[in-house]
């Protein structure tokens, strides 16, 4: 039986993926918010952790909700390469488009429950192009807060980073994109798909 736990903050969408989930025979699902997550994942000890990367939770993604010897498997959305950038730097092991047939989900847990990848064919563009992100993954969490319209001090806070650190941070990601300023640099990103 493959233990799965399944994070989303949203419940309609839990609900319906633990739904499609229970109809197999060799799953077992548990499902959870971001922050009800690690709690879950002690008690239940799952074999994979299927996470959707665009929830606002899933800033947490580097520091995964379940122990370093679940597979990570995540939803997607193509278009998405900052995303897909955190989950591939958080050792995802599976890569499923929301976009895909409902089947497609428990057969990509099935192969990452036996230690094999899995990539939608959908998403491997945008694969290529998170690994081709001149940004690294603290840069495009840095820029994507600011994208949410934080301040310096509150990315500070929220990263656990000193203020002159975020500065730094932003100096960076605006020579890497070519832009002429913050906003530039928030757009330029966002264009491409890094945030």
């Amino acid at each position: 039986m493959i233990r799965v736990l399944l994070v989303h903050d949203t419940e309609l969408m839990r609900s319906a993926l633990t739904a499609l989930l229970d109809r197999e025979e060799d799953i077992e699902v548990e499902a959870d918010s971001w922050d009800g997550a690690p709690n879950r994942a002690r008690c239940q000890r799952p074999h994979v952790c299927v996470v959707d990367v665009d929830c606002p939770g899933a800033g947490q993604l580097p520091r995964r909700p379940v122990d370093p010897d679940c597979a990570l498997l995540v939803l997607a959305t193509t278009s998405r390469p900052g995303s897909l950038c955190r989950a591939a730097e958080a050792k995802a092991m599976g890569f499923v488009d929301k976009d895909a047939q409902p089947p497609q989900l428990p057969r990509a847990i099935r192969l990452v429950a036996a230690g094999r990848r899995y990539v939608d064919g959908s998403l491997a563009l945008d694969l290529l192009r998170a690994a081709s992100a001149p940004l690294t993954p603290r840069e495009i969490r840095v820029l994507t807060l600011a994208a949410e319209g934080a301040s310096a001090p509150e990315i500070a806070r929220n990263l656990r980073l000193s203020i002159g650190t975020v500065r730094n941070y932003m100096s960076a990601i605006t020579r890497k994109t070519g832009a002429r300023n913050r906003i530039d640099a928030i757009r330029i990103s966002q264009d491409a798909g890094w945030v």
